[in-house]
C-alpha cells in the first residue's frame, strides 16, 4: 500500500514538474541583445539565416524581406572594405570606421541598390556561439551604417558564423582574416 501511494505520489511530481516546464515563456531562440537599441534586442532569424520582419535595429525599422527578392548580388563591389573584428568582438574599430563609409558613399550613389551584410567568425567557439557573434557583428555594421545616414530598410543581415572562412588556416593569422563582417552590393535586376 505504502509503494502504491509512493509511485502515486512520483508520477504526480513528474507530471506537475513536466507540465511546469513546458509551459513557460521561454525567449525566442536567435535573439541577440544589441546595446543602444530602444528594445535591447532584434526579430528572430528566419530561413537561411535571414533577419525576420519587424522591430527596431540601427536606428530604423528592419527591412521587409520581400524588397530584396530579385535582386543581383555584386560581392566584388564592396569586397575591399570587408571589416575585420577583434576576438570575441562585435565592435566596429575606430580603424574600420573608413571602410563603414566607404560603403556608405557607394549606397549613396545608387537609390536603388541595397546591402547585405554577413556577419562571420573564426572556427574557435561552439556552432551557436559563433551563429551569435556573426549575427552581432553585422547588426553593429548595420547600426554603424544608419549612424552615418544609410536607410536601414536598405540593408539584410545574416550570419554565417564559422561556416565559410576567408583563410582554411588554423593559426591566429588566419583566424584575424575569418572575423569579419563582408558587404554585398545588391542590384535590381533589370527589367524590375
Amino acid at each position: 500500500m505504502k509503494m502504491m501511494k509512493l509511485t502515486y505520489l512520483l508520477a504526480f511530481a513528474l507530471t506537475i514538474t513536466l507540465a511546469d516546464t513546458g509551459c513557460r515563456n521561454h525567449r525566442p531562440v536567435k535573439v541577440t541583445q544589441i546595446p543602444g537599441s530602444p528594445s535591447g534586442q532584434v526579430g528572430e532569424l528566419g530561413p537561411g539565416g535571414t533577419m525576420a520582419q519587424g522591430g527596431q535595429i540601427g536606428g530604423g525599422s528592419t527591412a521587409n524581406l520581400e524588397d530584396f527578392e530579385g535582386m543581383g548580388a555584386d560581392r566584388a563591389a564592396l569586397a575591399s572594405y570587408t571589416v575585420h573584428f577583434a576576438y570575441d568582438s562585435a565592435v566596429v574599430k575606430k580603424s574600420e570606421k573608413a571602410n563603414v563609409q566607404s560603403v556608405a558613399d557607394a549606397l549613396g550613389r545608387d537609390a536603388s541598390t541595397k546591402l547585405l551584410i554577413e556577419g562571420h567568425c573564426d572556427e574557435r567557439g561552439t556552432e551557436e556561439y559563433n551563429r551569435s557573434l556573426g549575427e552581432r557583428r553585422a547588426l553593429a555594421l548595420r547600426q554603424a551604417l544608419a549612424k552615418i545616414g544609410v536607410d536601414p530598410s536598405r540593408i539584410r543581415t545574416i550570419s554565417y558564423g564559422k561556416d565559410k572562412p576567408a583563410d582554411p588556416g588554423h593559426d591566429e593569422s588566419a583566424w584575424s582574416k575569418n572575423r569579419r563582417g563582408e558587404f554585398v552590393l545588391l542590384h535590381p535586376k533589370s527589367g524590375s
